[in-house]
């Protein structure tokens, strides 16, 4: 299926939950098939000038929220300028090296605003943004991993936090939590809050979709707050998870298409899904997926959504044909 004979899908509701260059992709093959697209975007990034940021200052990481913004960000002349203003990274080797100017204008709106969803839905009205970002939650949080592989024993199980520590460990990532940062240590055992809007949007649409994305710190943390668990289980929108091309290093090294499946169920144990989109030459052994995606009660959407000549991306293009077959009634017959 081409995207030519595609088409959009008017008033049809579609709510992506991810982080990073996954989200990214996900949120621009979804603009191509409807105009109602939230994005529900991690708040766990402790790296770069979203974690110099979050440790200075106290607020939520505002990298991946900038992204998801500019992937929604209107196509109009005006748009275009101000989303290349908020890509702008400062040079040099002072106080405001490395930053990006769109990083800056958030944690400026949500110092001011004291609200995320307040101060994200100022800055989409700037860029032209169409659709809505939404952070998964409204308060910073750390993951928390179980790993093995990182002493003589190779059963030991460690215990790492951070994401970027979790993100590249040489390790075997096991397992994941979710830890509330907060100053007050009466706090420290606090379930992680979801956003409200966060959670009726995924109750109200028609469309849900999990990854592509880094797999333990981009796509599972949404399945750890409890109220966006509940939604995700009990939401009438068809649940999708789009697979990524090719293992991460640290993540998911050697990780076959189905294990992805089998740590998003264990992590996820009444979670059911849809549809499994994956790459049809990123899936060694297709008889493998399909018992796995049945043991969920998913079908499998095979096609060829990656970029030509580019290992591990997604085209977008591609990427939104396959999401529509997943629309569509005859993809379940």
């Amino acid at each position: 299926m081409t995207l030519s004979n595609t088409p959009a899908l008017p008033n049809f509701r579609a709510v992506a939950l991810g982080g990073g260059h996954g989200l990214q992709i996900t949120l621009s093959a979804l603009r191509k098939l409807t105009t109602e697209v939230t994005a529900v975007v991690t708040v766990a990034d402790d790296g770069g000038s979203s974690g110099r940021l979050r440790r200075e200052l106290g607020l939520l990481p505002p990298g991946d929220l900038r992204k998801a913004m500019e992937a929604l960000a209107a196509g109009d002349k005006e748009s275009q300028l101000w989303a290349t203003v908020f890509q702008h990274r400062f040079g040099g080797s002072g106080a405001l090296a490395g930053h990006a100017v769109g990083n800056l204008l958030l944690a400026g709106l949500l110092e001011i605003t004291e609200d995320p969803v307040t101060a994200l839905d100022e800055a989409r009205r700037l860029l032209g943004v169409t659709g809505r970002v939404l952070p998964m939650s409204p308060d910073p949080l750390d993951i928390e991993a179980d790993v093995t592989g990182l002493d003589e024993d190779p059963a030991a199980v460690r215990r790492i936090r951070g994401q970027v520590a979790v993100a590249t460990t040489p390790g075997q990532v096991q397992r994941i939590r979710l830890c509330r940062v907060v100053d007050d240590p009466r706090l420290s055992d606090e379930r992680p809050r979801a956003c409200p809007e966060a959670v009726q949007a995924v109750m109200d649409a028609d469309l849900v979709l999990l990854g592509p994305g880094s797999w333990f710190t981009s796509v599972l943390p949404h399945l750890l707050v409890d109220e966006l668990h509940e939604a995700l289980v009990r939401t009438t929108a068809r649940r999708v998870v789009v697979l990524n091309l090719v293992p991460q290093p640290g993540e998911t090294a050697g990780f076959s298409p189905e294990q992805h499946l089998h740590v998003l169920s264990e992590h996820a144990p009444r979670l059911r899904v849809d549809a499994v989109v994956a790459d049809v030459d990123s899936v060694p052994t297709p008889d493998r997926l399909r018992s796995a995606c049945a043991e969920m009660g998913a079908q499998v959407v095979l096609d060829r959504i990656s970029t030509p000549g580019v290992r591990g991306r997604h085209d977008a293009d591609a990427l939104a044909a396959a999401l529509a077959r997943t629309t569509e009634e005859d993809a379940w017959r």
